[in-house]
């Protein structure tokens, strides 16, 4: 029976380490029997035959093994090529992405940097202009590298109610350019949680934006929020079209998006943060009706241990 246990430890060190695991481990046990040949070899039950049929075996388990080892090592190369390749193609779409974002705001500033330069039209309204586009391309980029990067939360006692005020306040400019109306509906009393007050405005900011993006014209958007049993929740409803299957799938997908302009990291950002609060967010939406995201926030953090 010892004579044929080789198999094992061949085969295990072939789908762990692949072929030159096979190899490393066929020739350490050829070390370990030959003592074991040597002590048998002088009793007359030990025949040629039998020596014969013991390398065969072993000749037979090393081929095994090392084919094993040999498709191990094709199947891992595989799977490495093809974690680069998306790799690589991730890259490619987020590069695509950044230069398709940043290049129509990067028109505009040189449009009107060579309207002045030229003396043509409004100098008033060519510097807003390239105010404007060029605050759009600082936020293009600020939108990358907040996602890119970990974030760090400083939390603090805060009411969230202000939060919420100051996120409105933020969206009312881009709320009444399009022609929204944008509402809040919250209690008398305070919301009080352990926040990250400047991320959390952010996040809030996010989801306003794309309700306001996703409403039409005399339409409204209604941020509300309340205590729940286990925490703080807001609700940030739309009355636009409501989401297609695909987008409801993709919606937090980093540079997934429909609109005309943007990143599509508004979002992944918004659900970064408050994943970081310990909280979650939920979506319920309905095709013709509009669009409902909810944020559960616990009212105390619990300790992450490791």
């Amino acid at each position: 029976i010892q004579t044929q246990l080789h198999y094992i430890p061949l085969l295990l060190a072939a789908l762990v380490f692949g072929l030159r695991g096979a190899v490393l481990t066929f020739a350490a046990l050829t070390v370990v029997y030959l003592p074991y040949f040597f002590i048998i070899w002088k009793y007359p039950f030990f025949s040629t035959n039998r020596l014969l049929l013991i390398l065969l075996s072993g000749f037979f388990a090393f081929v095994v093994a090392c084919l094993a080892g040999f498709l191990v090592d094709r199947e891992r190369r595989h799977r490495e090529q093809s974690e680069k390749n998306r790799y690589l193609a991730g890259i490619g779409r987020v590069a695509t992405t950044i230069v398709h974002d940043l290049k129509n705001p990067l028109l505009t500033i040189l449009g009107f940097t060579k309207r002045i330069r030229d003396g043509k039209g409004n100098m008033d309204n060519a510097l807003q202009a390239i105010t404007d586009s060029a605050r759009n391309m600082q936020r293009i980029v600020n939108d990358v590298l907040d996602f890119a990067k970990p974030i760090r939360l400083t939390f603090k006692e805060e009411d969230v109610r202000g939060i919420i005020n100051r996120a409105c306040v933020f969206c009312k400019t881009t709320a009444e350019r399009q022609k929204v109306t944008l509402s809040t509906d919250l209690p008398e009393e305070p919301l009080n949680a352990l926040i990250g007050s400047a991320h959390m405005e952010r996040a809030i900011i996010n989801i306003i934006s794309n309700a306001i993006d996703a409403s039409g014209k005399g339409e409204k958007v209604t941020v509300a929020a309340a205590h729940g049993k286990n925490g703080l929740i807001i609700r940030i409803k739309d009355y636009g079209s409501g989401m297609d299957r695909e987008t409801l799938d993709n919606i937090f997908v980093p540079f997934y998006t429909k609109k005309p302009v943007g990143t599509g990291l508004g979002m992944p950002i918004a659900k970064k943060i408050i994943e970081g609060h310990q909280g979650r967010i939920d979506i319920a939406t309905q095709m013709g009706v509009g669009t409902e995201m909810i944020i559960e926030l616990p009212y105390q953090l619990t300790e992450k241990k490791g």
